[in-house]
């Protein structure tokens, strides 16, 4: 390796003391993993290089979110020819779909997902309506299953995955296999579809052919305009609210918990990915503050990446998943509640692996979430209820 190699990037942070979106450039350094910002407005050096062991090579990529002492970069652009040249075909993107028939194996699909090496950048479960996947299946209309696939896609909800990974276009193919599942079976065993699909219709998941393809569908499902798409699944009936830490994302345990949850006889009834800024997690913590000593820690690890928010189904729900989650610290929970998912996949205090409910009157608030958030927050607005510390009310100008 080069010793003098490094990689410049265009970084966007927003300061919630000047409510302004500053720019940067963020240098980072693979000798010795350090970084160094420069601030583009004023011209000068933001922050000294400075070895920072938790931002690795691999989260580098135009679209990612990286977080720096505090600071929620997100990556907007290449800061110089070089690093372009060297990274530009690094990470490419495409649609990972699950239909409905998938949707109950969906923690074993996202565990084959990770364990490929791809990334999840955004990730939603939605219902489609007859337009919507008539415009999916457009290239498919003069074929003799048209009607069938139409009519089985708006069955029942999808999930809707964007993925990265290197090729991934065409490593995502390779992964699902052939359409037809016997097929598969037969010539491809180790593939989604050979072990999940039924047919050439409920064949599980689905991947484009192409790049320009993979941009189009991935455009259908989450808009650059941040608004519209598919709706989400949420129902907001005897339900309750479960937000997977960042931690347990990026350390690929996405569909293991999925796992748990269902195999413990819970339904997942809507499902989204999202990130939060440090204003909104200290607003969303705010009746910690003060009173837990971890609070300044708790706010970092949660908008330190992205989420993913649960709608959990089950009679008597909020009691039973709360137990399910187990003790906040997971060195207690393994030694009373072996079982749980915070003694399985947590690590402490700050990263247990899962938030949820704690009463049954919160529930209902907590899941709004599930309809109103989508990738970037924006205005933010959270309010606390007066009958317990854990009743807080999310809200946000965003329609749902």
């Amino acid at each position: 390796m080069n010793v003098a190699e490094r990689y410049v990037f265009v970084v966007e942070w927003y300061d919630p003391n000047a409510s302004l979106l500053r720019r940067y450039d963020l240098l980072y350094y693979p000798v010795d993993g350090s970084v160094e910002m420069h601030d583009l407005k004023n011209h000068r050096v933001f922050l000294k290089r400075t070895p920072y062991e938790s931002v690795h090579l691999q989260d580098l990529f135009i679209g990612n979110r990286v977080t720096i002492f505090s600071r929620q970069l997100h990556l907007i652009d290449y800061g110089d020819q070089y690093t372009a040249r060297q990274l530009c075909n690094r990470k490419e993107k495409t649609l990972a779909l699950l239909k409905p028939d998938a949707v109950p194996h969906a923690g074993e699909i996202i565990d084959i997902i990770n364990k490929a090496g791809f990334k999840i950048s955004k990730l939603k479960m939605m219902m489609l309506s007859r337009k919507e996947a008539t415009d999916f299946y457009v290239d498919h209309l003069s074929k003799p299953l048209y009607n069938e696939l139409i009519q089985f896609i708006t069955s029942g909800p999808v999930i809707a995955m964007e993925i990265l990974g290197n090729d991934a276009v065409n490593e995502w193919k390779k992964l699902i296999g052939p359409a037809n599942p016997c097929v598969a079976c037969t010539d491809f065993p180790e593939t989604i579809r050979a072990k999940f699909g039924t047919d050439s219709v409920r064949n599980t998941v689905h991947g484009p052919d192409s790049f320009a393809t993979a941009a189009k569908e991935l455009e259908l499902f989450f808009p650059s305009s941040g608004s519209g798409g598919p709706v989400n699944t949420a129902k907001f009936t005897n339900c309750t609210c479960c937000i997977i830490k960042p931690h347990a994302i990026s350390e690929g345990l996405l569909g293991k918990i999925l796992i748990a949850i269902r195999d413990a006889g819970f339904e997942i009834s809507a499902m989204q990915m999202f990130y939060m800024d440090q204003v909104n997690v200290e607003e969303f913590y705010e009746v910690y503050k003060g009173v837990v000593a971890e609070f300044s820690d708790m706010v970092t690890e949660l908008y330190s990446g992205p989420c993913v928010a649960l709608e959990i189904q089950q009679n008597n729900t909020t009691k039973t998943f709360r137990e399910l989650c187990g003790p906040a610290d997971p060195e207690i929970a393994r030694h009373l509640r072996p079982g749980t998912l915070r003694a399985i996949f947590g690590k402490n205090r700050i990263q247990n692996a899962v938030h949820c409910t704690d009463l049954p009157e919160d529930g209902l608030l907590e899941r709004r979430i599930l309809g109103r958030w989508r990738s970037r927050l924006v205005n933010f607005k959270l309010s606390r209820f007066p009958t317990d510390s854990a009743n807080l009310c999310l809200r946000t100008n965003m329609d749902w």
